[in-house]
């Protein structure tokens, strides 16, 4: 919930301290007063207390955000232009007007201040770009049967959470190799109800069929504790216990079991192959190394849990020109916003206010958590092998964004733009027979595909005759740009490569919400279609381009349709040619992934699904009862009644449900 704000003419009132940490702002009280004379009398009310700031333009939007064990002493060194930075001087001249919130320790100041980063996205601050939560193993703990699955998001189903891997590869080899190993269901609880007989999984020996009594509860149950155990870091004790066992079967010759145990040995030595560098000593520590080069940052992470290396990933934040050691910091404090915080961080560089850290990462966690930089042995090792890591990782960014820049001036120099296209667009539809028809739209740009702005569309539209792709692209073309125009409505001229640059812009590694070009997949005719809703809505100056697949629908041969331009081709080893290949490969992917995914939720749907008032526990126990919804449509009432749950009313809605089209019309 947002603080109440008090707005404040500079030069005439107040004090910077509202009760209860109440946000106050100062703005300018006229239109000529500078960044720099706004400060200095902003300075004159703040009080000597924590707190965190916020520096705003005219459109009122957040340019920085910082926290200071003094506001006061922290803000009045950006009164005066002397030992500012070019960067910083930009800022103040932008800024109109500030915002303030006192808080009771510097720890809170911190916390809030990587909170308000993450939420406003200021282009001064550092900023972690690729901030998308990480997958974690889940053993499900509200069923009598605990599923093994990957998890995203908040922890808020009842269970174990193993985590955080490092991509949802990592999940997915992990969990195969523990189904193999532990023998865990990982059906759904809809599915585990109604099986009457094992399914593939239990014949190839990666589940044990709870399902279906092949197994007891109490079996299972210890199959479940063993795979908590190994992932819990006990995996030597639940191999030492598996050998002997094994052993055993063996001396009673029980050579089908002790094969059975061999395989389930063999997977476990599966998951820990895959590890990587040692970790020993190290049960749960996060490893973070920091490399700069080229103008830009790699920011490289290895999670350690229960004694494995379960994975890691390269970061980039916009550094704002930034020492390491300070993008270091600002990136630790986002980082951990919204993820647990583990035991032990090492970092290949000391931070400014490493003791405060420490101190914001304890409370959070609720237990002491140490932060160090390791200066020798097994950790230092592990931070080495994190920065050769780094240093690699932003190695083959630097190239291929070089790679990259070359493509897109070489793209806008092929369909004749005036300066190389920041945001490509490209768009393509996929449906069965115009059925589950959805429409994708893919980004691309500076630094390749920008996943974060993808966006399907599903076809509403009942006007539409099935398969009509003209009709398809006009209603996904028509939702984009009239919510286009409507959220970030055109103020200023698309960009002139003549056009002299503003000394204040900052390139702030954003793709900006309007395409330089869109590609449409398709030929004459989608492009036709794309034209006139463009030119309905009165959008005259982006671009429109459609990729024609070739003769016999070969790769290369493809025929690009511009207006006012013949349809033309590019030569067969034209780089041009394979990079629009790659953008509307990547289109096609998108958009099949996005159908695929919506026709297998309508294969799956369950006709108790629409019933208002029946949820997950009655349809669990019509289904248990009747085996199947065909059968729970044709209960009577007094059938339905029967029913663990389900009372009189509820019986009669469910009947009602599926005798409303029989029923007799009323006169």
């Amino acid at each position: 919930m947002d603080q109440p704000t008090r707005i404040i003419d500079a030069p005439d009132h107040g004090t910077a301290r509202g009760a209860g940490g109440e946000e106050v702002r100062f703005r300018r009280p006229t239109s000529e007063a500078t960044g720099f004379e706004l400060i200095a009398e902003t300075v004159k009310r703040l009080p000597n207390a924590p707190g965190v700031y916020r520096m705003l333009d005219e459109a009122g939007d957040v340019l920085y955000v910082g926290k200071a064990r003094n506001l006061k002493k922290r803000v009045v060194s950006y009164s005066r232009p002397v030992g500012l930075s070019a960067r910083l001087m930009s800022m103040v001249n932008r800024t109109v007007a500030m915002e303030f919130v006192t808080t009771n320790t510097e720890t809170e100041a911190l916390l809030l201040e990587a909170n308000l980063i993450k939420r406003f996205r200021p282009r001064y601050n550092v900023l972690l770009r690729d901030d998308k939560s990480f997958p974690y193993i889940l053993l499900t703990g509200d069923h009598e049967a605990p599923q093994i699955l990957k998890h995203r998001g908040a922890h808020s189903r009842k269970g174990n959470y193993f985590g955080p891997f490092a991509s949802a590869g990592a999940v997915d080899r992990t969990i195969n190799a523990l189904q193999k190993a532990f023998l865990i269901r990982s059906c759904s609880d809809s599915v585990y109800e109604t099986r009457t007989r094992p399914c593939l999984l239990y014949q190839i020996k990666r589940c044990s069929a709870p399902c279906t009594g092949e197994i007891s509860l109490a079996d299972y149950g210890d199959l479940v504790g063993e795979a908590k155990a190994f992932l819990s870091g006990k995996s030597q004790a639940i191999r030492k216990k598996l050998g002997a066992e094994m052993e055993t079967a063996a001396d009673a010759l029980e050579f089908e079991r002790a094969a059975r145990i061999r395989d389930r040995l063999a997977s476990l030595s599966h998951v820990d192959s895959h590890q990587g560098i040692n970790a020993q000593g190290v049960e749960e520590a996060d490893v973070f190394a920091v490399h700069q080069d080229g103008g830009e940052t790699c920011v490289q992470v290895f999670f350690f849990r229960t004694g494995q290396n379960w994975g890691n990933r390269a970061f980039f934040p916009r550094d704002e020109g930034l020492d390491a050691p300070d993008v270091l910091q600002t990136f630790l404090a986002q980082f951990y916003d919204d993820k647990p915080v583990p035991r032990a961080l090492f970092l290949s560089h000391e931070v400014p206010e490493r003791e405060l850290m420490i101190a914001a990462f304890s409370e959070k966690a609720g237990r002491k958590v140490d932060v160090s930089v390791p200066q020798r042995g097994v950790k230092r090792e592990l931070v080495d092998h994190a920065l050769t890591n780094a240093r690699e990782a932003l190695g083959r960014r630097l190239s291929d964004k070089q790679s990259q820049g070359k493509l897109l001036a070489a793209l806008g120099e092929t369909f004749g733009l005036p300066a190389p296209p920041r945001r490509v667009e490209v768009y393509d539809n996929s449906h069965i027979m115009g059925t589950s028809a959805v429409g994708g739209m893919i980004v691309a740009g500076p630094e390749g595909f920008s996943k974060a702005h993808y966006r399907k569309f599903n076809i509403k539209s009942e006007d539409l005759t099935p398969g009509d792709d003209f009709g398809m692209m006009r209603e996904v073309l028509t939702r984009r740009f009239a919510r286009l125009l409507k959220e970030a409505p055109r103020e200023t001229p698309p960009r002139d490569s003549d056009a002299e640059p503003d000394a204040d812009d900052i390139d702030d590694g954003t793709l900006g919400p309007w395409p330089d070009l869109v590609l449409i997949d398709g030929g004459a005719g989608q492009l036709t279609a794309a034209r006139e809703v463009i030119e309905a809505l009165g959008i005259t100056d982006v671009p429109l381009v459609g990729v024609a697949k070739g003769i016999d629908r070969d790769a290369g041969r493809e025929e690009f349709h511009q207006a006012g331009r013949t349809p033309f081709r590019l030569p067969p080893r034209d780089p041009v040619l394979y990079f629009v290949q790659r953008l509307r490969d990547e289109a096609h992917r998108f958009a099949i992934g996005a159908h695929r995914a919506k026709r297998k939720k309508a294969f799956t749907a369950n006709p108790l699904d629409d019933i208002p008032g029946i949820g997950a526990a009655r349809k669990r126990a019509l289904l248990r009862h009747f085996g199947t919804a065909k059968a729970v449509a044709k209960a009577g009432v007094d059938d339905l009644v029967e029913v663990e749950g389900i009372s009189e009313s509820v019986a009669k809605r469910v009947y009602d449900h599926f005798h409303a089209a029989n029923a007799p019309a009323s006169r």
